[in-house]
């Protein structure tokens, strides 16, 4: 880890850094959670006009075989508009935001002085160099961005991401019945939440997300998949998370196609207003005829999770993670959110949060266990 005059109570090399999305100069945005398993370069550069603040950026964008969109992405934040376009370089893994309130570059201590701040995977600060002087400054980084590994080996050591993998959670009689009801019945866009001016929105993008959804809505069946969590998933949560699930979020089956391009590009589970109560996810594989379509965690590697059939993948909602395009088949799961009582507070006050059109929560259809059996 490098610094170089690092302004007072900001930027802590070691420490995570915050997080931000931002607006980038070509109206598109950037949203630094989202990026995270990568490592990232955010280069302070202050005013976009004048001889020095194209120096700089020649001088930085002067390696561009550095910055590739799955190992280490460069981003320039800019406290006043461009006079001419800065953004024709030929890199996606290059973007300019926009912090023309500087209140980002307030909150990483860039405004007395510009800077570059480096992150690992994990969205730690490794490096804090000033731009007191140009020529020290690339050289550092320079040197600095050439030595950075593999994500894989960003840590040192091989990473494992924390996931829970539990073998014959559900019957393999009622994941074939499972299937053959989804094939009968078909599913709907699911879609995911978005939130716009602080309220959150089911919203479809095929970028992000292709997968089509069935819930279950037959009381016999959401209780013999109540049954099985609770006598095969429950109590592994338990042991190994110390996290006493009361409630359940869906009962739906989920299908991502070959045929269409079925993926989940990289998310976390819980940072909208509708979804903050959400604990751990729960999926369990109904099939295994199908190629691609893996639980990957960017910020542990590019290391690929697959529960067997009937098995269960658990992990916290705020880890990020993908699931990898599909490639051959369909695959069929079950997903749901777990969480608690405390956490079925929190939903029923956001309703307000959510924009209207959206499904109130009521807390009433989504225990695990029966209403006696808690008393």
């Amino acid at each position: 880890m490098a610094s170089s005059t690092a302004p007072q109570n900001q930027i802590t090399l070691g420490d995570p850094v915050p997080w931000f999305s931002a607006a980038t100069v070509t109206g598109g945005s950037f949203n630094l959670q989202v990026a995270a398993g990568r490592w990232i370069v955010l280069c302070f550069l202050g005013p976009a006009d004048g001889a020095q603040a194209r120096q700089k950026l020649a001088e930085l964008l002067g390696d561009a075989d550095l910055f590739d969109e799955d190992r280490l992405t460069a981003h320039v934040v800019l406290t006043t508009p461009p006079e001419e376009p800065v953004t024709e370089i030929g890199n996606p893994a290059v973007s300019f935001l926009t912090d023309y309130d500087h209140a980002l570059s307030h909150c990483y201590g860039a405004l007395e002085t510009s800077r570059t701040v480096v992150l690992d995977p994990m969205l730690r600060a490794i490096a804090n160099i000033a731009w007191d002087r140009l020529d020290d400054h690339l050289g550092g980084l320079r040197e600095l961005l050439r030595s950075l590994p593999r994500v894989d080996e960003a840590a040192g050591v091989p990473m494992s991401a924390p996931v829970l993998i539990v073998p014959r959670v559900f019957d393999f009689a009622f994941c074939e019945l499972l299937v053959k009801l989804y094939d009968r019945m078909g599913g709907k866009d699911s879609g995911f939440l978005f939130d716009a001016a602080g309220k959150s929105q089911t919203v479809i993008d095929y970028r992000l997300k292709r997968r089509n959804d069935l819930p279950l809505v037959a009381p016999e069946l959401r209780e013999t998949v109540c049954d099985q969590l609770r006598r095969r998933l429950l109590p592994a949560i338990q042991a190994y998370f110390q996290f006493a699930a009361t409630r359940m979020d869906r009962h739906i089956v989920a299908c991502y196609d070959s045929a269409v391009g079925g993926h989940f590009y990289r998310h976390r589970d819980n940072v909208n207003a509708g979804a903050e109560h959400r604990r751990f996810a729960v999926t369990i594989n109904l099939n295994k005829d199908y190629d691609g379509c893996d639980l990957q965690f960017p910020e542990f590697g590019r290391k690929i999770y697959r529960a067997p059939v009937g098995g269960a993948a658990v992990f916290s909602c705020g880890a990020l993670h993908q699931v990898t395009p599909i490639t051959r088949g369909r695959r069929y799961a079950f997903l749901a959110f777990l969480y608690g009582e405390a956490d079925a507070a929190l939903r029923e006050g956001n309703n307000e949060r959510l924009q209207d059109g959206e499904a109130r929560y009521s807390g009433t259809n989504d225990r695990l266990f029966p209403v006696d059996a808690r008393a």
